[in-house]
């Protein structure tokens, strides 16, 4: 059985993670290159002070404001490698970066955001919120076939020799008008919400971090070490 480490690491800056990520990314590609080595895979999750990234297929218009602006509500902007299109990234949000060898864990890329999607519902519905899917939007949603349809789990990667970087974004105790300055996901005519403003609950980054962590293990079938 493949085992994975769960890293909680709390507040971080946006570019800091990345080259985290690439650091643990990077050495699983040279294991694969190299004859298979085993090297770490992470479940990585972290708090980022208030940043919006876009995706390598997301619009720049989606960012609804300017640079003056996003100075004054003291946010950053980076394009990124990610699928996806442009969100939004901040205090009182839960961000995992699964940096995973997904053929050392039996799973396709479709598999792999399936799971994650799913850890993800798993994960709200121990908090008394029943989630779900919505066809042909990646992420988690709350009433998605309904006219209410907001999005509590947005959902952006990227896969290289089934090698996983980037990863989720689950509000939790977010504070939802930094959406309001872009187009979520791209997204004009559907709202965003967090487990708060759910249910009243306000539970720390790092308990929903053990629950996802506690669920990953069971749908991937695989070990997850703290």
């Amino acid at each position: 059985m493949e085992t994975v480490t769960s890293k909680y690491v709390g507040r971080t800056e946006y570019s800091a993670a990345w080259e985290e990520q690439k650091r643990f990314f990077n050495a699983l590609l040279d294991a694969k290159r190299n004859g298979g080595g085993q090297a770490e895979q992470v479940l990585l999750f972290v708090e980022h002070p208030h940043v919006y990234t876009l995706g390598k297929s997301g619009h720049a218009s989606n960012l609804l404001v300017d640079d003056g602006f996003l100075k004054r509500i003291g946010a950053t902007y980076f394009q990124t490698d990610r699928g996806g299109d442009i969100t939004y990234h901040g205090l009182g949000q839960l961000v995992g970066y699964p940096i995973l060898d997904l053929e050392r864990l039996g799973l396709s890329l479709k598999e792999y955001v399936w799971t994650v999607e799913e850890c993800v519902i798993r994960t709200v519905a121990e908090y008394g919120i029943e989630a779900g899917r919505l066809d042909g939007a990646t992420g988690v949603w709350i009433e998605g076939d309904t006219p209410r349809a907001r999005k509590i789990c947005a959902i952006g990667v990227k896969a290289s020799r089934y090698v996983t970087m980037h990863g989720f974004a689950l509000n939790v105790t977010t504070d939802l008008c930094y959406f309001s300055y872009i187009n979520p996901c791209g997204f004009v005519d559907k709202g965003v919400t967090s487990i708060e403003k759910e249910t009243g609950a306000r539970p720390s980054l790092e308990e929903v971090a053990c629950r996802f962590a506690a669920h990953f293990g069971e749908l991937a079938g695989c070990r997850v070490s703290y």
